[in-house]
């Protein structure tokens, strides 16, 4: 049976856009192994979304392939409507750092400059010129007005992540997607995490899309969506109803 294909608002145009979305990754002496098999997935301005799967559901791969880091073996994916497939890898490169905030379950800093620098580099990558007043806000905003001249090895995990929304945020994107976030944080901070990308993205206006595989995240999320509702791949492999999931593939 068809299952109904998440689709933002029609009051509002969608950021994000996927057409006949596939994705295969080779397997020694076998078959590819399909990861992703989108009909359609949209995420409208502004929109909040949670994406949940349970492991090899293909999250972290549908968020590369958003964010043109992956390239799909067929269809098509838009950003702002531009179909970032079509694009050279050094266009595809330029418009990601212009338009889509990525922040990693392991943040990813640069351990040899402060909070501060880490935000000025990300902004070295788009076509603005870096602009340390807005770098400065934002690590105001995340509540590091205090831990500017820091370096990622003088901060917790909790404060190296918010550099990493900031950082995320530093070229004014319309996207922003993280993966895992609150995977690397500790129980006492997973709720802050979430509180400042729901919070930072409402401010900035940016549609947020988070992968996780945890219930008690996607649920304070406005927007809900499970993988295997409209990715046909993570629908073929899933388990059998009380079967765990099978170990490792892709997440």
């Amino acid at each position: 049976m068809e299952t109904d294909v998440p689709s933002p608002p029609a009051a509002l145009p969608p950021v994000i856009e996927l057409t006949g979305v596939r994705k295969a990754f080779a397997v020694p002496g076998g078959e590819p192994l399909t990861i992703l098999d989108i009909p359609a997935f949209a995420v409208a301005a502004g929109e909040l979304v949670a994406l949940e799967g349970q492991s090899g559901s293909g999250k972290s791969t549908l968020l590369n392939v958003i964010a043109g880091i992956l390239r799909p073996d067929a269809g098509s994916v838009k950003i702002g409507g531009i179909d970032i497939v079509k694009l050279a890898e050094p266009m595809r490169d330029r418009l990601r750092a212009d338009r889509v905030g990525l922040v990693f379950q392991q943040f990813n800093l640069l351990p040899g400059f402060t909070a501060l620098e880490n935000v000025l580099v990300a902004m070295g990558f788009g076509s603005r010129p870096a602009d340390r007043g807005r770098a400065e806000a934002l690590l105001a905003a995340v509540g590091l007005a205090d831990r500017l001249h820091h370096k990622p090895a003088a901060l917790s995990i909790g404060q190296q992540q918010r550099v990493a929304v900031a950082r995320a945020l530093a070229n004014r994107p319309r996207v922003l997607l993280a993966d895992e976030p609150t995977a690397s944080i500790d129980p006492a901070h997973q709720q802050q995490v979430i509180d400042l990308l729901q919070t930072t993205c409402r401010d900035e206006q940016v549609s947020l899309v988070v992968v996780t595989h945890a219930p008690d995240v996607a649920a304070q999320f406005p927007v809900r969506y499970r993988l295997e509702d409209f990715n046909r791949a993570a629908a073929v492999h899933a388990p059998a109803a009380g079967q765990p999931a099978a170990a490792g593939g892709q997440s």
